[in-house]
């Protein structure tokens, strides 16, 4: 029996709003962030003709390379705070390495706690993300997934840790024997044993996140719903140690040493630094006025570089597979350093203070369908940015979260890399003194300040890029009407949080 026309035309209604217009249904982007510990811009796509990066350069050229990109504070557990809130540390009182973040903004939603629950996202972590160790035990609530840990300071010869005990860093990351730091053997600053990738700790977070991305393909087939992950990198954090092919890479005569090894001249004693965390390493000279032998520069450069490919190699193998599972079409790529890092340049080593090479970092962004391959810009950008970039690349509603939001989205410049949403970069550094920075294109003003907003303790330092890249000179006496030009925009952000406080 034919049916009757009413129903003919009801189960075309049904048919048209449940079969075409939920076919039509855009799917949401896949995530796939990429943290490398202590990377600084040594990288080929970012002209560094020393460093011998293959992976990440191909990254560059199918999306954006920041230029002047800048972390929001140089020390590892802040940094990532930064961008997993989008807040800066003035804002959140979070600047230590053992800061806890639940303790002092339980309600804190984080970036892939934001995806999660806005956009159905399954959510993952593996390797170094947020920092573990120092008392610091990560944020278990921002995943769904139980988080995969692996080691961040790892030794394969015994003669590295004095016949395999627990050195002061692995201490340090493991939570162990906090209090008893200085009594531990220094653990060596670099190894290079014949060994496989997966023999350290980076080559393992590879192998499972290709594990995982594989999983994600299948559930995105089967069920549609996309993946949130991120996988973090330790290398190349000290110590130096991955297998000996990476460094057989370089020569080490021809590798940069550094131009400069002095402070800045007429810069506040508070801005510099010697000794710190590399004094835990042997064969490391410690002490106010140590020492460095050429021999032992070039090593430590040496170990910098070898990392830097070893990690290379490991990321390269991610993104392979998001190639050979077809996922680069429908994935959000972000290649972030958590901060720069010094190799001997203003006598420094490591991170830890306001100067250019301990702030800037490599910032590269794909997002199919948005960014030009190849594409560069000169905007400045920050950490805090991305939380804001993503959710707008994804689709999701602006965020409005508990912790606020200190970054803007950069998607405007993704498009047109001549667009510029802001005109300078901030970033900040707590020591005795608390001290705040803007850099624009080519300043960068430094605010020294008290804790107790004692105004007659307060300090400034001025760096002119154009005219002195390296630093020498502090130009704070020297040029007033540009300090207080500077001092004008940083006056503008809210007043810092004291430490660990809300």
């Amino acid at each position: 029996m034919p049916m009757p026309c009413h129903r003919l035309i009801l189960v075309a209604i049904l048919a048209i709003a449940a079969g075409p217009a939920s076919a039509a249904a855009p799917q949401r982007p896949n995530v796939l962030m990429i943290l490398v510990d202590d990377l600084k811009p040594a990288l080929g796509c970012y002209g560094d003709t020393t460093a011998q990066t293959p992976n990440l350069d191909a990254l560059a050229a199918r999306g954006m390379r920041f230029d002047r990109a800048y972390c929001n504070q140089a020390v590892c557990a802040p940094s990532r705070f930064t961008l997993m809130l989008g807040a800066h540390s003035t804002s959140t009182g979070l600047y230590g390495l053992g800061s806890q973040l639940r303790q002092v903004i339980p309600e804190a939603v984080t970036l892939p706690q934001y995806f999660a629950r806005h956009g159905g996202y399954r959510t993952e972590s593996l390797g170094k993300v947020f920092h573990i160790g120092h008392g610091n035990h990560g944020d278990p609530e921002s995943f769904q997934v139980p988080h995969y840990h692996d080691k961040v300071i790892e030794y394969l010869d015994p003669a590295s840790t004095d016949g395999g005990k627990l050195t002061r860093e692995e201490a340090y990351f493991t939570n162990q024997k906090l209090g008893q730091i200085r009594s531990l053997p220094r653990g060596a600053a670099f190894e290079s044993p014949v060994a496989e990738d997966t023999d350290y700790a980076d080559g393992r977070v590879a192998a499972e996140t290709v594990r995982r991305l594989e999983a994600a393909a299948q559930r995105r087939e089967a069920e549609g719903t996309p993946f949130f992950i991120v996988a973090g990198f330790a290398r190349p954090h000290l110590p130096f140690s991955v297998p000996q092919r990476y460094w057989d890479l370089y020569d080490p005569a021809t590798l940069p040493m550094p131009e400069v090894e002095t402070l800045p001249e007429k810069a506040p004693p508070v801005a510099g630094k010697r000794g710190g965390e590399i004094s835990n390493y042997a064969p490391v000279p410690t002490g106010p006025d140590a020492e460095f032998s050429e021999d032992l520069k070039r090593q430590l450069i040496h170990g910098y570089y070898a990392s830097t490919s070893y990690v290379d190699a490991q990321i390269g193998k991610v993104l392979n597979a998001l190639d050979s599972l077809q996922l680069s079409d429908q994935t959000i790529v972000v290649l972030w350093g958590d901060h720069g890092f010094h190799l001997g340049d203003l006598g420094i080593w490591t991170k830890h203070t306001n100067y250019e090479q301990a702030n800037r970092i490599p910032l590269l962004l794909v997002a199919p369908g948005v960014t030009r391959s190849g594409s560069s810009s000169q905007q400045p950008a920050e950490s805090v940015d991305v939380y804001p970039t993503l959710a707008e690349l994804a689709g999701l509603p602006q965020p409005d979260v508990p912790q606020g939001i200190d970054g803007v989205s950069l998607v405007p410049v993704l498009k047109d890399p001549t667009t510029r949403v802001r005109d300078h970069a901030y970033h900040a550094y707590p020591k005795a003194k608390l001290g705040r920075a803007i850099r624009t294109e080519r300043y960068r003003l430094v605010q020294w300040s008290p804790w107790n907003g004692d105004e007659e303790g307060i300090r400034y330092e001025l760096y002119d890029y154009q005219a002195d890249p390296l630093e020498r000179r502090n130009l704070a006496a020297d040029q007033p009407q540009v300090v207080q030009r500077l001092k004008t925009i940083l006056d503008r952000y809210p007043d810092p949080l004291p430490r660990d406080r809300r």
